[in-house]
């Protein structure tokens, strides 16, 4: 109930007023039945505007995090994340990830829609990178078609490090289902699961027009966070005369 009344009348309504969000090819969703939508991930928005342009109800996964803090504040946020179709799911170490994947598998089995972010966290500079296989495993564990979906300008709205979103447009395309009932029963053939995740994320590629990166974005922020903590300090000689300034 929270969801509609979010996505029609309280919040979705905003969000199309300051995005103008426009959505191609929404007719390969189905009407019922489990789909995995695999999106390229710029962004927080991406999981508002993505459940805001289709009909049918998505469930993505989020961080347990988002639903554990205490008090008032705690509250309004578990409401707020439930209300848009957020599901909590450990995430981290081995176990947490085979429990998310399992809930991902499950809501696919109750015939949902499901949308899931095969680089596993945002792009951090906008480019597309290399997917995780849990994608893969689920769509083969749970028999269910692959969707890609390219989101489009949510890094403009949503950029990282900022809280405030901005008035910028938002274009979703969605592409052909993809079928990989060829490797049903071949869900534990790791070699299935890489082929199978490339081309996904071939096909997220070709939608978005983003360049491919062979590397997966966690490595590439903490790469990033190392440069910065490499770079050199300016620490001035002490054994220099000092100036008075004028």
């Amino acid at each position: 109930m929270l969801y509609w009344l979010l996505k029609l009348v309280l919040l979705g309504p905003l969000l199309r007023l300051w995005c103008r969000p426009t959505i191609e090819g929404a007719e390969h969703v189905p009407a019922t039945g489990g789909a995995l939508l695999a999106s390229n991930h710029l962004a927080v928005a991406d999981s508002f505007y993505l459940p805001l342009m289709l009909g049918r109800r998505i469930a993505f996964m989020a961080k347990r995090e988002y639903f554990n803090q205490p008090g008032f504040v705690g509250w309004l946020k578990r409401q707020f994340f439930t209300g848009v179709g957020q599901v909590p799911v450990d995430r981290g170490s081995g176990s947490a990830a085979r429990a998310a994947l399992d809930t991902g598998i499950r809501l696919l089995r109750e015939e949902r829609l499901v949308g899931i972010y095969p680089e596993g966290t945002r792009s951090p500079d906008g480019r597309l990178y290399k997917g995780k296989t849990g994608v893969a495993r689920m769509a083969l564990e749970s028999e269910v078609p692959v969707i890609p979906v390219a989101m489009i300008g949510t890094d403009k709205v949503n950029p990282i490090g900022s809280t405030m979103w901005r008035p910028r447009k938002v274009r979703i395309k969605i592409g052909e289902p993809l079928d990989f009932s060829r490797y049903y029963g071949m869900a534990s053939d790791r070699f299935i699961q890489r082929s199978m995740t490339d081309e996904i994320m071939y096909a997220l590629m070709e939608l978005s027009g983003n360049e491919y990166v062979d590397m997966y974005a966690t490595k590439a922020k903490e790469d990033a966070e190392k440069a910065v903590n490499r770079r050199p300090v300016y620490r001035p000689d002490p054994g220099l005369p000092r100036t008075k300034a004028s």
